[in-house]
C-alpha cells in the first residue's frame, strides 16, 4: 500500500481500512475507560492563576491549529509565546525541548485531540511521566481536552501534580471547527 502522506491520520486510516476489509470491526478505544477521560474543569486543588489562563487561552488556539493540520497535539506557551510545538517527538520531548528556550521562566503545556480525533488507536494521553517532564521544566499548569484525553493511572497523576503545584484544567474538546461547550476563559472552576 503506497500512502500519499506518511503523517499519523494516513498511517492509521490504512490500518484500520485493512483490518475492516478483513471483516474487523473496529471501536472507540476508550469504550471501557470512561474513568480515565476527565470531564471538563479544575482537575488539581489549585487552578491556573490569571497569567496561566491566558498563556492557556493562547495556546489552546495553537494547539488545536497544529492539531487541524496533523502537525502534532502540544504546545508550550511562556508569556503568550509559543516557546515549543510538539511534532513526532511526543510530548514529554517537546515539554524538555521547551525547557532549554525558556531559561527557567514558568511553562504552560496544552495537549489537545485532533478535530477528527480516531479515537480507535490514537488518543492524547497525559501520564506520570508528563508530569516528572513538567516538574522538571519549570512547567506550571495543563489544559487538556476533557472526554479525549486519557490520564494514566489518574488518582496518582492528579497527587503527582498537586505535590509539584502544578494546575491541570480539562477544556471542551475542539470537533468540526467548533468548541463544545463552553469556551476557555467561561469554564468553572
Amino acid at each position: 500500500m503506497v500512502l500519499p502522506k506518511k503523517n499519523t491520520d494516513s498511517l492509521i486510516g490504512a490500518i484500520a481500512k485493512v483490518l475492516e476489509d478483513e471483516g474487523i470491526h473496529l471501536v472507540d478505544s476508550t469504550l471501557f475507560l470512561k474513568p480515565l477521560l476527565p470531564e471538563v474543569g479544575v482537575l488539581t486543588r489549585r487552578s491556573p492563576s490569571e497569567e496561566e489562563s491566558a498563556d492557556i487561552a493562547y495556546g489552546l488556539g495553537i494547539a488545536r491549529h497544529i492539531a487541524s493540520i496533523d502537525i502534532g497535539q502540544t504546545v508550550v506557551v511562556c508569556g503568550q509565546a509559543c516557546v515549543a510545538v510538539e511534532a513526532m517527538e511526543g510530548t514529554d520531548a517537546a515539554i524538555a525541548r521547551a525547557a532549554g528556550i525558556a531559561a527557567g521562566k514558568p511553562l504552560v503545556v496544552v495537549k489537545v485531540s485532533k478535530p477528527k480525533q480516531d479515537m480507535r488507536f490514537d488518543v492524547p494521553v497525559i501520564g506520570l511521566p508528563t508530569i516528572a517532564a513538567m516538574k522538571s521544566a519549570g512547567a506550571t499548569a495543563l489544559a487538556i481536552d476533557a472526554q479525549r484525553t486519557l490520564l494514566f493511572d489518574r488518582e496518582a497523576l492528579i497527587a503527582a501534580a498537586n505535590d509539584a503545584n502544578i494546575a491541570i484544567q480539562a477544556f471542551s474538546p475542539f470537533i468540526v471547527g467548533e468548541p463544545i461547550g463552553t469556551s476557555p476563559g467561561r469554564e468553572k472552576k
